[in-house]
């Protein structure tokens, strides 16, 4: 933790921080609704093919919604740029919050997941699925997890300003 106090001691003292911490009064603003619209962008793309894997919107071929994805990657972009200028703004509300610790665990179990989804080429048997086909078990598993946890991100993202008394 010494060199997390450390980073976030030097961080504090940048420019960067100073603009995001009020330097700039719309900074902030700003940054949260760019954070949202990335949002957005990336559980409603990843979401709804999660969905189709677990079996719903069954009507939908699943190669299209893959297709999708490199805008769930510009939305995950967004929200890892805006994320890491909140961070950088005030590292001392983040760095004593368990609700950080956990969002972020949340996230980098949600990229393991999906980088299985890809690395084992399950994405591929997923891609070749028909409309009103199922996918394979794996894969709806896969999908629910994806699903889970990025409303574990969301919900853990949400109670940073509840949970640690940092804001």
């Amino acid at each position: 933790m010494a060199m997390v106090e450390t980073v976030a001691t030097w961080l504090h003292g940048t420019k960067v921080s100073w603009a995001v911490a009020g330097g700039y009064p719309w900074l902030w603003p700003a940054l949260e609704t760019l954070h949202f619209i990335g949002m957005a962008l990336l559980v409603g793309i990843v979401g709804l093919l999660d969905l189709r894997m677990m079996g719903f919107f069954k009507g939908l071929p699943v190669g299209p919604l893959e297709r999708l994805i490199p805008w769930g990657i510009f939305g995950f972009a967004i929200n890892l740029i805006s994320g890491v200028l909140f961070f950088t703004g005030d590292p001392f509300q983040y760095i004593h919050n368990v609700a950080f610790w956990l969002k972020l665990l949340f996230i980098a179990a949600a990229g393991v997941n999906a980088l299985c989804f890809y690395v084992t080429g399950l994405h591929r048997r997923v891609d070749a699925t028909w409309p009103w086909q199922d996918v394979p078990f794996i894969a709806k598993v896969v999908g629910a997890t994806s699903l889970l946890l990025w409303i574990g991100v969301m919900y853990w993202g949400r109670m940073l300003p509840f949970i640690g008394n940092a804001f």
